[in-house]
């Protein structure tokens, strides 16, 4: 079985506030478990958030890496 997160731990696994997941949980942003009144995560399920929502980097002609600006 996939390890299940507390809100704490998913808030730290995030990097992200209490608050800003419970935000997120609110608005269905990110999938959860409800096990009775309990809200937890499955951590595989927050990787794959996390890859979802990952921008790469765009090319420039010579194939290096755009500078921010």
């Amino acid at each position: 079985m996939n390890n299940l997160l507390t809100m704490d731990e998913a808030a730290k696994y995030l990097g992200i506030s209490k608050l800003t997941l419970y935000g997120w949980v609110s608005a269905r942003k990110l999938g959860y478990v409800k096990i009775g009144r309990l809200v937890k995560f499955k951590q595989a399920q927050l990787d794959a958030w996390i890859d979802q929502h990952t921008i790469t980097p765009r090319r420039d002609s010579h194939g290096t890496h755009e500078a921010a600006r």
